[in-house]
């Protein structure tokens, strides 16, 4: 009966797995950003609070629609960090009736890189690429940017464009509101995700960087990036959640898709 109770009070290998995993995401949270890193201003970050009355906002205005496209492309919309492709499907639809082939992304969530899931999106943009025999154009929110940035590095071949909304690629990865969050989440650190080598390095195809100096998550600096880390920059004036759903972000994405 003794050795039987100590075997019960013996803690089982996957509780010590799941605290040891627990542990190392609370010591990553508690870490301290760079003295010269910083976010967005707190001004900013209150202005997110408002995006998700934005569907709201607009049943008062007048109808939003884009004009036909001269020349149709075959897009793949990636989320930002923590969200779900659903959160982009107001983009989704407006690009659709423009006459483009909007594609979601396949991998559900965006809960940070893994070798994993880098293997299954390239397997999911080649499929794309065959399916519709055209180089397909990336349209990445937030994270979901860098993740396009390095898929096109990757796969340049399959890859016509790469545009990114108010995404993390230049600078420190720290000067950002998210960091924490991220650590928490991911169990690595901002500074050494799994799979992407050089965020600031350039992919071998037409980048365009979309940014916000309204933006209260993502640094500006960090994700209008500098010359040489992206062909051109475009400054909005919506918030970080709106890049996913404001008229005016989509009708920057739209516009870069009539420019190839």
């Amino acid at each position: 009966m003794a050795t039987n109770a100590a075997n019960l009070r013996r803690p089982i290998p996957e509780a010590a797995v799941i605290r040891e995993a627990v542990a190392r995401r609370v010591a990553l949270a508690r870490e301290q950003a760079p003295a010269d890193a910083h976010g967005p201003a707190l001004q900013f970050l209150l202005g997110e609070m408002l995006t998700p009355l934005e569907p709201i906002r607009r049943q008062f205005r007048e109808p939003f629609e884009l004009p036909r496209s001269a020349h149709p492309r075959v897009v793949m919309l990636l989320p930002g960090f923590g969200t779900h492709p659903f959160r982009m499907r107001y983009m989704a639809e407006q690009l659709e009736r423009a006459g483009h082939k909007v594609k979601r992304w396949g991998l559900g969530f965006n809960f940070g890189p893994t070798e994993a899931n880098f293997a299954l999106l390239e397997k999911r943009l080649k499929q794309i690429h065959q399916r519709y025999g055209q180089e397909v154009v990336l349209v990445g929110w937030s994270l979901g940017g860098v993740f396009a940035r390095e898929i096109a590095k990757r796969n340049p071949e399959l890859v016509a464009k790469v545009i990114t909304m108010g995404s993390p690629f230049s600078g420190t990865p720290y000067a950002n509101n998210a960091w924490r969050i991220y650590h928490l989440v991911t169990g690595h650190s901002v500074e050494q995700p799994p799979v992407v080598e050089d965020r600031a390095a350039k992919p071998p195809v037409e980048t365009v960087a979309i940014w916000s100096p309204r933006d209260g998550i993502v640094s500006p600096r960090s994700s209008c990036g500098r010359a040489g880390e992206r062909d051109r920059a475009i400054a909005l004036r919506c918030t970080h959640l709106g890049f996913a759903n404001s008229a005016e972000a989509i009708e920057a994405v739209a516009q870069e898709l009539e420019r190839l």
